[in-house]
């Protein structure tokens, strides 16, 4: 059999499902040998969509998502979506063709050195340079992705070594291991500093949702009584109703969630990133002390000293504390988290038009059940996200926050129907990111992929205006003209609605999950609200 039909045996072996891409010249035998196998080609309009959708079905699933470039362009293409993965830990492993071995030392048509361009931003990147080393190429790439903590694996298959013929070759076993129990000496060394704590708080990151720990975690926080607030990429990780929760973290500028850190004397990090939200923010005067839960050991700086670090399987760290930290008889933080849920709720009547962002967020909440799925692409209305929706599950809120990347809400939301496909897909994205990836409308209409689409439009780059405003008092070259949303909508043959007036979101967001489509909502923000809340946050004087 050929090498790339090898090749295909050995995706199908690690339970792939589908490969998000474009097909090109110099991937054309992989192409072939799809034809006979049970994986699904996704075939995108343009390759950036297609690693983002790689991205999101790896961070949603668990399992690598993967996708397809031919070589040159089409594998720079990849890169945004690649470098997302690999900075947010979703596991993804990208596949590029590339030129004859018998042409790579010369110049040459579309010839990239593709290895050395993906190394710094993969956990692996390699070349297929013989046929027999398909199976182990394979079986590294998606043992890497896959393992704490998870990125991109990236593979340049070159034409002739795919169309090679190979012999007494198969798929090496998949093998998991399986992750350590945490030392019972540092167990005890962290319940001793939980219980000598006054004012001790949760930092939950988006290490519990990837290690499927929040049930644990959050039973520890019920036994210990101690508050907890989640990074962007960690909410849901405890529901946003739960009466422990502070909601979320991440903004560079103080917040109400801020106080709990400024009064706590032992902050625990369960699964924390540095990339979330980095330690300067929320520990500048190093007089705290912190704990590192984690299944990887802690990435130094200099506000991130330990006073006690655990690292091994969280869940089974979260169960063995909870039998060793003294249960409170009451949590020191709830009157913060009565403020916090005091604010989320002064717009609920707001009729203002354009809307307010904490209107819609409400709205979304109403009209949403818990187990459905929002992607925030990037722009201002991120920021609205990751402070204000009220997530109840795990990965039912996806924020791009360590690349942070504009685009990703449209191809994220094709990957979230595709993973849950019981459930709703609906993308917050502004009049700007809305139309980098805007082409994948007909990849998923072509493949009757229903989701739905809320444009906050202002005609704008609303971020880059706050943060001029902000810095400058004044603000240039962030002003754009859009086209008509509903008749772009129409184009494509998806549906295209356009809100009027406050009261109209709720019944459109409903009629939306009912036409079971591709659905746009042009949906008209008053952004004035950001820079309200920048004077606000400015003032804050903290509940506790």
């Amino acid at each position: 059999m050929k090498s790339a039909e090898l090749f295909i045996q050995c995706l199908e072996n690690e339970e792939v499902d589908y490969i998000f891409g474009i097909p090109g010249e110099e991937n054309l035998d992989i192409m072939d040998a799809l034809l006979s196998s049970r994986i699904q080609f996704i075939t995108t309009r343009h390759e950036q969509g297609a690693a983002f959708m790689a991205d999101v079905y790896g961070r949603l699933t668990g399992k690598a998502g993967v996708c397809m470039a031919t070589l040159g362009p089409g594998a720079t293409n990849l890169i945004t979506g690649v470098t997302d993965a690999n900075m947010d830990h979703a596991p993804i492993v990208a596949i590029a063709g590339q030129g004859a071995t018998t042409r790579l030392h010369k110049e040459s048509h579309q010839i990239l050195d593709l290895v050395n361009l993906f190394e710094p931003i993969s956990k692996y990147a390699t070349q297929i340079r013989a046929v027999e080393i398909v199976p182990e190429v394979v079986r590294k790439a998606f043992k890497l992705a896959q393992a704490e903590k998870p990125g991109c694996s990236f593979i340049d298959y070159p034409e002739n070594i795919a169309a090679a013929v190979v012999e007494n070759a198969a798929p090496l076993r998949v093998q998991h291991a399986k992750a350590p129990v945490p030392p019972k000496d540092k167990i005890l060394q962290a319940a001793e500093v939980i219980n000598q704590a006054q004012h001790p708080i949760i930092m939950a990151g988006n290490g519990v949702i990837r290690e499927r720990a929040s049930a644990a975690l959050q039973a520890f926080a019920e036994h210990a009584k101690i508050p907890l607030a989640c990074t962007f990429m960690a909410k849901g990780v405890i529901p946003a109703s739960h009466e422990l929760s502070l909601g979320s973290v991440g903004l560079a500028a103080s917040d109400y969630v801020s106080c709990g850190f400024d009064r706590a004397d032992v902050i625990i990090c369960v699964g924390y990133d540095l990339v979330e939200y980095h330690p300067n923010l929320w520990h500048k005067d190093n007089n705290r002390k912190i704990i590192h839960i984690d299944l990887s050991a802690a990435e130094v700086d200099a506000h991130y000293i330990l006073e006690a670090g655990v690292i091994g399987d969280i869940a089974s760290t979260m169960r063995h504390l909870t039998q060793h930290v003294f249960p409170r008889s009451e949590n020191w933080a709830s009157g913060l988290r009565q403020t916090i849920v005091d604010e989320w709720q002064e717009y609920a009547d707001n009729d203002a038009f354009p809307m307010k962002p904490q209107r819609i967020m409400l709205d979304l909440r109403k009209v949403l059940s818990a187990q459905d799925i929002v992607i925030s692409d990037v722009g201002a209305h991120k920021m609205w996200m990751a402070r204000m929706y009220q997530a109840e599950q795990p990965n039912t809120c996806i924020i791009s926050n360590g690349f942070a990347s504009m685009g990703i809400g449209i191809p994220g939301a094709m990957a979230a129907h595709i993973a849950f496909p019981d459930r709703v897909a609906l993308t917050v994205t502004g009049d700007g990111g809305f139309l980098m990836n805007s082409q994948e409308i007909e990849t998923a209409l072509r493949y009757n992929i229903p989701m739905i689409i809320l444009i906050w439009s202002d005609s704008q780059y609303g971020l880059i205006k706050w943060h001029q405003d902000r810095r400058f008092g004044r603000n240039n070259h962030i002003s754009f003209n859009n086209p008509d949303f509903v008749q772009y909508a129409h184009s494509f043959g998806a549906k295209g609605y356009r809100i009027e007036a406050a009261h109209e979101l709720v019944p459109t967001l409903k009629q939306a999950i009912e036409d079971n489509t591709v659905v746009i909502i042009d949906c008209p923000v008053d952004y004035s609200e950001n820079m309200k809340l920048t004077e606000k946050l400015g003032e804050l004087v903290c509940p506790i």
